[in-house]
């Protein structure tokens, strides 16, 4: 399924709190924007490739936590975000596959500190790294409600990307990017849906580049519409 989607809405963070989290590399630097207390999901946003500058705080990133967990888009979930191995504070080196441990711990903390169903989103590498720890998660104990690959990456000039993993990922997915993706073109991204499990969604921004350069609450308001109809 294809749609082209487009709606501003504006909204505020909840309150954040630091928190250290524990992962294959050593510590990895985290922030939690608290949601509600009876919130029925927790939610995990990972950043875009640290090569590039990506980081906890960077604005796709920023702008999903918002539609998760402020109260303006009527979610209230906490929310995780955290910087991948040899970013900000984080311990380790930048590896560029061994992150989805990255990914995997953050689940862990979630699961720990929540012990509830878990929204997993990510951008660009984040996304890529998301999929690969959801998608081939093993773990008891870790409940995955919902997968959000913003911007998916599937060309760039240091590597190729592709997704065995999707098809056999049964979780409801999400590939949301922009209709000018420099990193994803439209006819390759549909092939990469194509192949994954249902049940699935692929929607494009009118306009948008890999980045959601001047579409982030365009991208703000498609990622709402899909979270209201798989999280009733």
């Amino acid at each position: 399924m294809i749609a082209r989607i487009s709606s501003p809405l504006r909204t505020n963070a909840a309150q954040l709190r630091s928190v250290d989290l524990i992962g294959p590399a050593g510590k990895l630097e985290a922030v939690v924007n608290e949601g509600d207390s009876d919130a029925p999901f927790a939610a995990l946003v990972c950043h875009p490739n640290p090569l590039g500058d990506g980081a906890v705080h960077n604005k796709v990133v920023y702008h999903a936590m918002k539609v998760l967990n402020a109260t303006q888009w009527a979610n209230r979930l906490p929310v995780l975000r955290f910087n991948f191995r040899g970013t900000g504070l984080s311990q380790g080196t930048h590896d560029g596959e061994a992150e989805s441990g990255d990914v995997l711990a953050a689940l862990k903390w979630l699961q720990n500190e929540y012990r509830r169903p878990i929204v997993a989103a990510g951008f660009s590498f984040g996304a890529a790294m998301m999929l690969k720890a959801c998608c081939g998660l093993t773990r008891p104990g870790i409940l995955i409600r919902a997968l959000v690959a913003l911007g998916l990456p599937i060309q760039s000039k240091d590597r190729d990307y592709s997704y065995p993993c999707l098809a056999r990922c049964m979780h409801p997915k999400l590939f949301l990017s922009g209709d000018h993706d420099q990193f994803a073109p439209a006819r390759l991204l549909e092939q990469v849906a194509e192949s994954a499990s249902e049940p699935k969604h692929l929607a494009f921004v009118p306009g948008a580049d890999h980045f959601f350069t001047g579409h982030l609450e365009p991208m703000q308001h498609a990622l709402s519409g899909w979270l209201k109809e798989q999280l009733i």
